[in-house]
């Protein structure tokens, strides 16, 4: 990928650039010092495209938000991945559709993390050029450890209310949100179905529906199994004609 660093310290530049040849995966790196810069870099005639911002967000003169923006006017516009040392501006950033929002000091593991989310905005951007399938671009926003992180919808497996917060699970890890679970259905009702007063599962995933032993051992009760998630999910009586009916949807 082409990857455009803008920022207007050039000891922050470096260390993006540090930790970009460590991910050793050939990408292509320029600079630009401020907004002004890059902008003048991205609309230059016969300019190389490029694929990726890491924006910086507070910069003198038009700022990473403005310079935001300012590209969704362009025809291809690159995917943004802001890179900053205040997590106040997340809201915003991905209000504009950024692929991620990176605090400084920056991990490794979280640079390549949003490099792979902006390489599949921009192949989801390219096939709606294209005239193809619209991808998912739905997403929660997960505040954690001040930080915010943008989890697509196409990977949350399940969604279970836990005293006053929702707990949401993806193959790979769980989060913690405290929307109310009843705004979470009503927003994403297509993606999700309630297989229990307190719990959300993804319609996509949805493998059986099987007979479990209750926890106490004293009866049998229901539970589905969904696809990425070894233990199967528990289901109330109510709610078995609705996944019976989505599995033979």
């Amino acid at each position: 990928m082409h990857i455009l660093i803008v920022d207007d310290e050039p000891l922050a530049r470096s260390r993006l650039r540090r930790l970009l040849a460590d991910c050793d995966a050939g990408h292509h790196i320029s600079e630009a010092q401020h907004a002004a810069d890059a902008l003048a870099q991205l609309t230059a005639p016969g300019a190389r495209a490029v694929d990726v911002l890491l924006l910086d967000v507070r910069m003198p003169g038009m700022d990473g938000m403005a310079l935001a923006h300012e590209l969704q006017r362009l025809p291809e516009p690159p995917a943004i991945v802001f890179v900053t040392a205040h997590a106040d501006h997340a809201l915003d950033a991905f209000e504009l559709d950024a692929a991620d929002y990176l605090t400084k000091p920056v991990r490794l593991e979280r640079l390549q993390q949003a490099l792979a989310k902006a390489q599949r905005a921009r192949t989801g951007g390219a096939a709606r050029t294209a005239g193809g399938p619209a991808p998912e671009g739905e997403a929660l926003l997960i505040h954690e450890r001040g930080r915010t992180e943008r989890v697509p919808l196409a990977e949350v497996l399940l969604l279970r209310a836990e005293l006053k917060y929702v707990t949401v699970r993806t193959v790979s890890r769980s989060y913690v949100i405290d929307d109310a679970l009843a705004d979470l259905e009503t927003r994403h009702g297509e993606h999700f179905l309630r297989v229990h007063r307190n719990t959300l599962v993804a319609r996509r995933a949805l493998r059986a529906l099987v007979r479990e032993a209750a926890s106490d051992g004293d009866a049998e009760g229901w539970a589905v199994r969904l696809h990425g998630l070894a233990q199967p999910v528990a289901v109330s009586r109510r709610q078995v004609a609705a996944v019976r009916e989505a599995l033979a949807g």
